[in-house]
């Protein structure tokens, strides 16, 4: 914005007092030094001898562009060892998608640290059986999304989406979830009617859709119809991601890594003592058109209390 500024405007960067940190040039010098030219007290510029000199213009004529004035800073030039690798299609759609949803939604992030000891024991108990009867693993995604859908009947606004003045509350539950197609996009396959199945049915389904997603098998049936998306870069180890509402739903889960660390716990006496369980942290990005703060909050709440509480093993 600064260079642009100064662009715009005929400036010579050279005369402009820079005040930010190792004499860096700010936005607020360069509008300081416009107004200070256009009422007449300059100060002395530096030698430009190729440029011709420009005469300040009246007070009129002064504008100030602010952030909404679609101002943009170019690129930096290519260098030799630069390298242009065009977009595929999958990441135009990609790109063009997450601009329209940031451009459309009122961004809004929630998180909550979640303690998954309770999982993790039901995950060791069954593991091998499962992958055997299943031929899949026993990840913690199917663990949330049954949690997820649980709750959502609860929080059916987080299930909906944004029409004309309107929300619209979807009453059956369709999950979407990010796919990552290696460094060339992402796509959003839908299980359909999640809160129609059973943990083990979650897990196939997501097991299923993931593997034909990145074989490039997906039907649009396949891709359509999703009311809330979850996004899993836990495996990679991540702390805390910021997902992006895949329009025109209105929330969007992440489900981050989940490590040993050391947590307060109370004894069956009442007393604290301090155990080593697996924690993860879930994240919420949410549309504040449709709920406000308090209504996501509450929805982590319980979803938190669903995956650390509930009966696992029953539901294998």
């Amino acid at each position: 914005m600064v260079r642009k500024l100064i662009a715009e405007n005929g400036l010579d960067a050279g005369a402009i007092p820079g005040t930010g940190m190792g004499g860096r040039i700010t936005r607020d010098d360069v509008l300081n030094f416009i107004d200070t030219r256009a009422t007449g007290i300059t100060t002395a510029p530096a030698a430009t001898p190729s440029a011709p000199s420009v005469p300040a213009p009246a007070p009129t004529a002064v504008a100030t562009p602010g952030p909404s004035a679609g101002l943009t800073v170019p690129p930096p030039p290519l260098g030799v060892r630069d390298e242009v690798i065009p977009f595929t299609a999958i990441r135009r759609v990609t790109a063009e998608h997450m601009v329209r949803s940031k451009a459309t939604s009122a961004h809004t992030l929630v998180a909550r640290e979640v303690d998954f000891e309770n999982v993790d024991r039901v995950r060791a108990r069954y593991r091998d059986r499962f992958k055997a009867e299943e031929g899949v693993s026993l990840t913690y995604l199917p663990f949330i999304s049954r949690a997820v859908v649980d709750v959502l009947r609860d929080y059916p606004h987080l299930n909906s989406s944004v029409g004309e003045n309107a929300l619209v509350v979807h009453r059956d539950i369709h999950i979407g979830y990010a796919v990552d197609l290696g460094i060339e996009g992402l796509i959003v396959p839908v299980v359909h009617n999640a809160d129609g199945q059973s943990l083990r049915g979650i897990a196939r389904s997501i097991a299923d859709l993931a593997s034909r997603a990145r074989s490039r098998k997906l039907t649009t049936d396949d891709i359509s119809g999703g009311t809330f998306s979850i996004t899993n870069p836990g495996p990679y180890g991540t702390y805390l991601t910021i997902p992006i509402i895949a329009q025109p739903q209105v929330a969007i889960l992440s489900t981050d890594g989940v490590k040993r660390k050391p947590v307060v716990v109370t004894m069956p006496d009442g007393s604290e003592s301090i155990a080593i369980h697996s924690v993860g942290v879930l994240a919420l990005s949410f549309d504040h058109r449709a709920v406000d703060g308090g209504y996501a909050a509450m929805f982590m709440r319980d979803l938190a209390n669903v995956i650390e509480t509930r009966d696992w093993a029953a539901e294998l």
